[in-house]
């Protein structure tokens, strides 16, 4: 099965349910599928080759999904970029990946103009007709714009071309911060994706019934894949373009009445921080999820104290892989701190420092993964390739080294203990920060921590705490560092602890280090 394969078999069951509704619009599968066809037939017809790479620069948006399966039916491989990156990172992916064609709204036409080269890149552009020329000056040279209205006019999108791909081709590049500073494009072929979203609605046990409400960016995988797998099991998604109004969410949840509830912490904080979150009828979600950061404890019992009916799934997993690991909701009070076991259709274990498997439980070791949704690699990166993709048990397998440190226990469950870049060594020692943050998020009224090295001449590194309180909680850095003293080794006490109304977050709503590093004065080499 091919990625796109997803639309056409949920079109041609399920023609006039409603797919998408974003911005007070509702767009059925049948005119999702016209739609992509539609615009398939475009880039084709301006010349896009099997394998080129689309950009699509866009919020969430209808507009946004129709050229990701435009893309694929035409044969083409999708690059989703977040509108807020900035420029240098702009102009980096779209050199480095040789972008063809680029969808993007009409106010962002004279700044793309200025980085796009005008030889290889057409503008594919979202917005009223009038709103943008039909090219723009580079210089002494022109960059060709084309209307994605008239490209996407599911009036002319009855017949798709004839298909260009099969299941090891390119599907997407998803850029993810790299180890230099320089963005990397994951390769992921169909069958990786397919893989991924196969496994993934297999645990959920997802059915045609559910309701996704996705305020999660498109660049991001964990966002991308609500679309997608709502498309492969005949769901709908309420897409949104960014979580900023916790009431509103609630009250989309109400209205719609979602069943599927994809979170990161930072959103599960806001929406906790509502004082009549209880008074609202909440009992349609079915589910949540939470990857990409661990879930506090406490975040984890207000959801569930907020939606009692709904099952709560803690997850772990890498852009490389898209999904690793997932706890099933009856261990959460059972094994509180761990990600679970792997998903369906993959194989994990831990590696010690020489590259041999570890076999006894509770050793830490590097997680290493087997599977068909293993990356084919970084775009334009052998040798940061060759450093996570090794070769596995089998003739020409390659298995994921993943750069995190955990643990498992007797029955296979996943304990994370630390990035690799993230271990701190702070007089002699190897400490984990993520130790130390578990201490502090135990403390009630805590809902952010984040912990770092900072470079000290005698220590080598001192530990340095960054927490955020919750609303209309008071306590003081003596209160935090006494609980600290309490409950760790001498070694593990932060020497400083910083209080803030907010940490800084990645466009993915992670907790940003990298951020946190730079404002302390420490490089990232």
């Amino acid at each position: 099965m091919l990625l796109h394969d997803f639309l056409t078999n949920a079109a041609a069951l399920l023609p006039k349910k409603c797919v998408l509704a974003d911005n007070g619009r509702r767009t059925s599968y049948e005119q999702l599928q016209r739609m992509a066809n539609s615009f398939a037939l475009s880039l084709l017809h301006h010349g896009l080759k099997k394998g080129d790479r689309v950009g699509i620069y866009l919020e969430n948006s209808l507009e946004s999904v129709v050229s990701i399966f435009g893309t694929l039916i035409a044969g083409g491989v999708f690059v989703v970029i977040n509108p807020q990156v900035k420029r240098k990172k702009l102009s980096y992916i779209l050199d480095d990946c040789t972008i063809r064609f680029l969808v993007c709204q009409s106010k962002s036409v004279e700044s793309l103009s200025e980085i796009c080269n005008p030889d290889q890149c057409h503008l594919f552009v979202v917005g009223p007709q009038d709103s943008f020329h039909r090219s723009a000056a580079v210089g002494h040279k022109t960059i060709t714009t084309i209307s994605f209205r008239q490209a996407s006019d599911p009036h002319n999108g009855a017949t798709p071309p004839p298909p260009k791909t099969i299941s090891i081709d390119l599907a997407s590049l998803t850029y993810t911060s790299g180890s230099t500073g320089q963005p990397k494009g994951v390769m992921l072929t169909h069958l990786n994706m397919v893989t991924a979203a196969d496994s993934i609605t297999t645990y959920l046990e997802n059915r045609s019934d559910d309701i996704i409400l996705n305020y999660l960016p498109l660049s991001f995988d964990y966002g991308l894949y609500q679309v997608l797998m709502a498309i492969r099991f005949g769901g709908t998604v309420v897409l949104k373009k960014a979580f900023v109004y916790p009431y509103s969410a609630i009250e989309t949840i109400v209205k719609e009445k979602i069943t599927g509830l994809p979170l990161v912490p930072a959103m599960a904080s806001l929406l906790l921080d509502l004082k009549n979150l209880r008074s609202y009828d909440l009992s349609s979600v079915r589910y949540i999820t939470n990857t990409g950061q661990a879930l506090a404890p406490s975040l984890s019992r207000g959801l569930r104290n907020a939606f009692p009916g709904a099952s709560l799934y803690s997850m772990y997993g890498l852009t490389e892989c898209k999904r690793v690991s997932y706890l099933p909701p009856e261990q959460i009070d059972i094994r509180p701190q761990s990600v679970g076991i792997a998903i369906p259709n993959t194989e994990v274990w831990l590696m010690d420092e020489n590259g041999n498997r570890i076999d006894k439980p509770g050793i830490t070791g590097e997680l290493v993964i087997r599977g068909a949704h293993v990356m084919k690699g970084y775009w334009n990166k052998p040798q940061e390739t060759q450093q996570v993709l090794k070769k596995g048990r089998y003739q020409d397998e390659k298995v994921l080294l993943s750069g995190d440190y955990f643990t498992m226990d007797s029955e296979g469950y996943l304990y994370f203990v630390a990035r690799k870049d993230d271990i701190i060594k702070s007089g002699g020692e190897r400490i984990s920060p993520k130790e130390i943050e578990d201490v502090l998020y135990s403390l009630p009224g805590v809902s952010e921590a984040a912990v770092i090295g900072v470079p000290d001449k005698i220590l080598g590194n001192s530990l340095r705490a960054f927490v955020v309180l919750g609303q209309g909680i008071n306590r003081s850095a003596g209160e935090i560092l006494q609980h600290c003293a309490k409950n760790l080794e001498r070694s593990r006490v932060p020497g400083h602890i910083e209080i803030r109304t907010s940490l800084p977050k990645s466009q993915n709503g992670k907790i940003s280090k990298r951020e946190l590093y730079l404002e302390t004065g420490k490089s990232e080499d």
